[in-house]
């Protein structure tokens, strides 16, 4: 009798915030006795704590996407509206994914072609890239050369220093990129340039502000609706969040 009592005390720990016991009104030897009762029943019922860790998790997860989709909404126009990012995809597509990306990051190039195939099989999703150069100076280079390519070159250019930059494998230094923007025929002098401007210092600065606010600290991470996905997703998990945004 006495451990079905300390197992319904326990499990009324465990499920309610208030409580008319108090076990702060017992004497040393009755709280000694009632901690004893505790352990001896979790030792032998230790499912009990993966019951509770499991209510946890799930209340942990329904906070998390209750406070992402709040980010999203407060900072909806410097994510989906900027003015500056670059725009690929289906510009007018009924769903919008936002990719804070840094090209020096193993997972984000894993996700890329990923990333691509479900913007191509669909054809109904808006695309907006985030430069976010987090992992040293080669990516903050690496971002510097992209804005400057889409600033001086335009989007179509963009997009295919973009994908040579993801698939790129080597260190990223001047003479680097300066061969990638010779390899495409765009103007080196120009692209080499800008990559110094107050422009291009302006949208990785933005980026890195916006990052904060939406308390993203590492890529890829992505806004996909009103949802935040913080990681590398597979294709797949991709496509459930599109279809349930779609629902």
């Amino acid at each position: 009798m006495k451990r079905i009592a300390a197992a319904a005390a326990l499990w009324a720990c465990l499920a309610t915030p208030l409580l008319a016991f108090d076990i702060n009104e017992m004497n040393d030897a009755e709280r000694l006795s009632f901690r004893d009762e505790i352990r001896a029943y979790l030792l032998e019922n230790p499912e009990v704590l993966i019951e509770a860790i499991n209510v946890l998790e799930q209340r942990q997860a329904g906070t998390q996407e209750t406070n992402d989709q709040t980010l999203v909404a407060t900072h909806a126009q410097e994510l989906f509206s900027d003015g500056y990012s670059y725009v690929g995809g289906n510009p007018d597509g009924d769903v919008t994914v936002v990719e804070f990306l840094d090209y020096r990051c193993g997972y984000c190039k894993k996700a890329h072609p990923e990333v691509a195939e479900l913007i191509k099989s669909d054809g109904n999703i808006r695309y907006i890239v985030k430069e976010f150069p987090i992992l040293g100076e080669q990516s903050v280079m690496a971002s510097r050369f992209a804005i400057s390519v889409l600033q001086n070159a335009g989007p179509e250019a963009y997009e295919i220093v973009h994908d040579n930059l993801m698939a790129f494998r080597g260190d990223i230094s001047t003479r680097s990129l300066e061969r990638l923007a010779k390899q495409l025929n765009l103007d080196v002098a120009t692209i080499m340039d800008g990559m110094a401007s107050p422009a291009v210092s302006d949208v990785i600065n933005k980026n890195r502000t916006l990052g904060q606010l939406m308390q993203i600290s590492g890529t890829p991470s992505f806004v996909m609706g009103d949802q935040m996905l913080r990681g590398y997703v597979p294709l797949d998990g991709m496509r459930e969040v599109v279809a349930s945004l779609r629902q």
